[in-house]
């Protein structure tokens, strides 16, 4: 579906449009890929990696911009929305500025594909969109919803939305893996608390998703990749065995332990070998045949937490994987 495909990512100068630019330049050979930010910097360093690629284009532009990201998507056929403003204690303190990014963001770019007549969207999520109890996760379920309900539009070449919903991006800027590797020379860790635990996907898996998501979505879909958890003492175990642990409490809008689907989602919600599909309730599409597929209903009480999950990752497995990327994740 991608090969020879114009693709546009927001947010492209990111861990994650980095990593997908590089695979599906590889595995699709698409026509061309335009990265669209707001980072001339992070491009320029970009541009640098391929400048005798002339597949890879770079807009600079803010998804705040609708003007701006409509005209940058002349030409385009398929879309991933990466750009987020994502740190959660930052969203805390800058209410608004998440809002403008996450929300307003979502909606100029759904307006824009649609009149455009782009072909398929899939939109990242997190694992804070579900059950949110702080202000990044609060908009991006906003942000989820009005995805989901962007596929419900009316015309006849109409635009498909899904939605990719992830936990913990091992390696991606901002997350407690780098974090972790920064402090620890120190030999001090600071920990939240001990109890913590958090989901666990590499950008390889991740990349791979959304190309899933394109090849099986009809419109309105949330994707869940199916991920081990670990515990945060495991993860600082990993990262340096010798450090000493430093208790410093939950940060503001934390959770002791995440979820990606929660027992609300649970009647709309199918399992599959690899992953969850979230169907819609509007429009009747969680009973539709042709979205379901394969999947098979989860049971009524079913909820998919870091906490009681089924699958561990050790910090064995942990610092096998940081030895092999480390040169990434710094």
């Amino acid at each position: 579906m991608l090969k020879n495909s114009s693709i546009l990512i927001t947010g492209g100068t990111g861990s994650f449009g980095k990593k997908f630019v590089d695979m599906t330049l590889k595995k699709y050979n698409p026509k061309n890929i335009i990265v669209f930010s707001r980072d001339e910097m992070k491009q320029w360093d970009m541009a640098e990696k391929y400048s005798d690629d002339p597949r890879v284009k770079f807009i600079i532009g803010d998804v705040r911009d609708r003007d701006r990201l409509s005209r940058s998507l002349d030409t385009v056929d398929f879309v991933v929305h990466a750009a987020a403003t994502k740190i959660v204690p930052t969203a805390e303190y800058n209410p608004f500025e998440c809002v403008k990014t996450n929300i307003n963001g979502a909606m100029n770019l759904i307006d824009s594909c649609i009149d455009k007549k782009i072909k398929k969207v899939v939109a990242l999520s997190t694992d804070k969109a579900s059950n949110p109890i702080n202000l990044y996760g609060a908009t991006k379920l906003a942000s989820d919803k009005l995805f989901v309900a962007g596929s419900s539009h009316l015309g006849f070449d109409k635009t498909q939305f899904s939605v990719v919903r992830y936990g913990n991006v091992m390696g991606s800027r901002g997350s407690v893996i780098p974090f972790f590797l920064k402090k620890r020379d120190t030999g001090i860790l600071p920990i939240t608390d001990e109890r913590m635990t958090r989901f666990m996907i590499s950008l390889e898996e991740g990349v791979k998703l959304v190309w899933h998501a394109f090849e099986d979505m009809l419109g309105g879909e949330i994707y869940v990749k199916k991920i081990p958890s670990m515990k945060i003492l495991d993860i600082a175990k990993a990262v340096a065995p010798s450090a000493k642990h430093e208790i410093i409490g939950i940060r503001p809008g934390e959770k002791l332990h995440e979820q990606m689907i929660g027992v609300e989602d649970a009647p709309y919600t199918f399992e599959n070998e690899d992953y969850f599909k979230i169907l819609p309730a509007i429009h009747n599409w969680s009973k539709d045949k042709n979205r379901i597929k394969n999947g098979i209903k989860v049971p009524e009480n079913f909820l998919y937490s870091s906490d009681k999950n089924g699958k561990w990752m050790t910090s064995s497995e942990l610092a096998i994987w940081i030895e092999e990327n480390i040169d990434k994740t710094l």
